[in-house]
């Protein structure tokens, strides 16, 4: 899995079977600066055809390669290849696009590779977003509990487990808008490039938050739309970034302001998407994703949750056995083990779509 936020690859090698999951062991590769770069360029549509078929391909060169370096001459019976998403537009005429061979994996590994997971659900009228609704009901559902799973990447989604008094799970899941994305772009631009996050929340620490930039932000249309939605760049991405920029600066907030004022954002929405549109306060929530590392962000976060449910217990999925960069890979090898038994694996109740499809195309050896 390699996310919205184009820092890298995510590996999770897994056990599967139809009730369990259980992690063997994971790893991340970083993007080498010229094809980061180069990513950075498409996902802002930038790059020209010729530049994106051969991105295209030299992405799927570079997942296969780090597999292959790690995974040696271990068989596999499966792979789940979710691509790098450079374009995703779910609203009318929807389109999504990820790029990454899934050729060279599977001349790599020897074994079928699952790819293309989004654009069935998109077919069938949906979102093709979120995706790791079955892994969180699997992973971290608990029967007479009401739990909530939020992955913090460069987008924000939540999956609404409430397992209250009924014998199967209602489930609501969502993107409630930026994670890291906005943060990231800040850190990128305040130090032209030498840094690419907000280790430990340091930046975030050293500034004040601004209230009336902020409620300006929170007035945003997406916010208050209903469920089913997703989000990404196009949203809150470099665009957004750019004005938002131009207003900290005639309210000459300094870097560290920024930085803050963005990283309260993410927390504040979370937050106000969870009042909104969950019909029911959760008993817990389960913060995963890159964010999760983030001190001030999950601090913000619990003091914002706070203020609809009092006492509102907070835990990484790290607590819970699931360092927090594996979540998302390993969501994947699960959606590509229905994939390969031909189980469906989306919920239209939570993407939108008119009935339940199989999720991704399989290449095989």
């Amino acid at each position: 899995m390699s996310g919205t936020s184009l820092d890298g690859v995510d590996y999770a090698l897994c056990s599967i079977d139809a009730a369990e999951v259980d992690l063997k062991r994971c790893w991340q590769a970083k993007f080498p600066e010229r094809l980061q770069d180069c990513l950075h360029r498409a996902a802002n549509g930038l790059a020209t055809s010729h530049e994106t078929g051969q991105l295209h391909h030299d992405l799927g060169r570079f997942y296969a390669r780090e597999a292959a370096r790690r995974m040696g001459k271990q068989r596999l019976d499966a792979v789940g290849l979710h691509g790098q998403t450079i374009f995703h537009h779910p609203a009318n005429p929807p389109a999504t696009f990820q790029l990454g061979e899934p050729a060279y994996l599977v001349e790599r590994l020897r074994a079928p590779v699952v790819s293309n997971f989004r654009a069935a659900d998109l077919a069938a009228g949906g979102q093709g977003a979120p995706l790791a609704t079955l892994f969180h009901r699997v992973v971290f559902g608990k029967e007479g509990e009401h739990v909530c799973v939020n992955n913090l990447g460069g987008i924000s989604n939540v999956t609404s487990i409430d397992w209250r008094g009924q014998r199967r799970p209602r489930l609501r899941a969502f993107d409630t808008g930026p994670a890291n994305m906005l943060i990231d772009l800040a850190i990128r631009h305040f130090t032209r490039g030498q840094e690419s996050f907000d280790a430990d929340g340091a930046w975030a620490r050293r500034g004040r938050v601004s209230e009336q930039l902020l409620e300006r932000w929170l007035e945003h249309r997406f916010f208050f739309q209903e469920p089913p939605k997703s989000t990404g760049r196009e949203e809150f991405g470099e665009s957004f970034f750019g004005n938002a920029l131009s207003q900290a600066r005639r309210f000459r907030l300094s870097k560290f302001d920024i930085v803050a004022t963005l990283t309260e954002l993410t927390a504040r929405s979370l937050a106000l998407n969870y009042r909104l549109h969950l019909q029911r306060p959760p008993d817990r929530v389960v913060l995963a994703g890159g964010g999760a590392l983030n001190p001030v962000l999950a601090g913000r976060i619990r003091v914002s949750l706070s203020q609809w449910i009092p006492g509102i217990r907070l835990q990484t999925c790290d607590q819970l056995g699931w360092p927090v960069q594996s979540v998302e890979p390993a969501a994947f090898a699960l959606l590509a083990y229905y994939r390969v038994q031909h189980w469906p694996a989306s919920f239209p109740s939570t993407t939108g779509a008119g009935r339940e499809v199989l999720l991704g195309q399989v290449s095989v050896p």
